[in-house]
């Protein structure tokens, strides 16, 4: 049994099967609706049901709340339609074009940039190209059909492997493996199979509006990519970049970061840390990485915020940049990392 999406404010149409979830339906029919983990654990892919019946299933409670369903909320990527429907969503223009495929990959470098920050270089097969937007990511497909997703550090014009900025997450099935902390051990040369790209967390291009970046972690490596594709493209907005870790080993790649905001003048960094030790000798700012945005930039209403990490961090970024600094919901585009016990908890 199938029915029938009609999209607002778009008007477009597509037809959703009753065993398979809107977000699903409207990417195979060539319709880009928003969307992040496609795991009912991020949000990216929130919107109303206007009109008609579905059947929301299993998703994390911060991801859509009790008082957001009574609103008419949904996560599509965990709905099914038991009705026809007319929802409300922004249709993503720049997706369109792009189809996500299954691909090899050998691991050509592995590089520990931190304790606890692997980047990893993959190699396609020759003759392979990944086309993809600056920001989106890829899911690792592992031999018992779980998927890990990692966002892609490089820009897309970049020739060569690409690379994923990967945190050990103890425990973690595939961390562990990356980490070395099981019996089978990553090594160079190690065949992985991925699919990608995947997701809509990218740079917004039809306006001259200044940027604020905003990471916490291994959340940097969407950022890496975008300003990288900014700098070959010669798009100047405006950037200020923060970048927020508890303790200052965790911005991994500061030196990268002080190079650009000592040769772009455009790019503005500004370094955050909420839990420094004495001997970490910190001399800059300290804190929430989302409360120094605040800080320094008391109206958003004429930026736009590209936000990526942890879900709190995205999610309190969100809740305190919408209400408390003017910034319009629409203009706030998040990616927020899903931990694999995340995962564990709407699967």
């Amino acid at each position: 049994m199938s029915f029938q999406v009609s999209v607002s404010p778009s008007g477009r149409q597509f037809q959703a099967e009753i065993d398979e979830t809107l977000l699903a339906a409207a990417l195979r029919q060539g319709i880009a609706l928003p969307y992040g983990c496609k795991n009912g654990a991020c949000g990216s892919c929130k919107g109303t049901v206007l009109t008609g019946n579905i059947v929301q299933h299993q998703h994390a409670a911060s991801a859509l709340s009790e008082q957001e369903k009574k609103a008419g909320k949904a996560l599509f990527c965990s709905a099914h339609a038991h009705s026809d429907l007319t929802i409300e969503c922004h249709e993503i223009a720049h997706l369109g074009n792009l189809t996500a495929k299954k691909l090899p990959s050998r691991v050509v470098s592995m590089q520990r940039a931190a304790d606890d920050v692997m980047i990893l270089q993959l190699q396609l097969p020759a003759g392979e190209q990944l086309q993809f937007l600056a920001g989106q990511y890829i899911d690792i497909l592992l031999k018992d059909g779980k998927r890990r997703s990692y966002s892609l550090a490089k820009p897309p014009h970049a020739q060569g492997p690409i690379e994923l900025h990967i945190r050990h997450t103890p425990g973690g099935l595939f961390t562990d493996f990356v980490f070395g902390t099981q019996t089978q051990v990553m090594k160079e040369r190690d065949i992985l199979r991925f699919e990608g790209p995947l997701g809509s967390f990218f740079l917004r291009e039809d306006t001259d509006k200044p940027i604020v970046m905003l990471a916490s972690g291994t959340g940097f490596a969407p950022i890496k990519s975008i300003i990288e594709h900014m700098m070959q493209a010669d798009i100047q907005r405006p950037i200020t970049l923060y970048w927020g870790g508890r303790r200052p080993q965790d911005l991994y790649l500061n030196a990268l970061c002080l190079e650009w905001a000592n040769t772009l003048p455009y790019f503005t960094y500004v370094p955050v840390i909420s839990d420094a030790m004495p001997q970490d000798n910190w001399q800059g700012r300290i804190g929430f990485v989302h409360q120094a945005v605040l800080d320094d930039l008391s109206d958003l209403s004429g930026h736009h915020v590209y936000a990526c990490g942890a879900p709190i961090m995205v999610d309190t970024a969100r809740a305190t940049f919408t209400t408390q600094a003017g910034l319009p919901d629409h203009d706030f585009f998040a990616d927020a990392f899903i931990s694999e016990n995340d995962l564990q908890a709407v699967s």
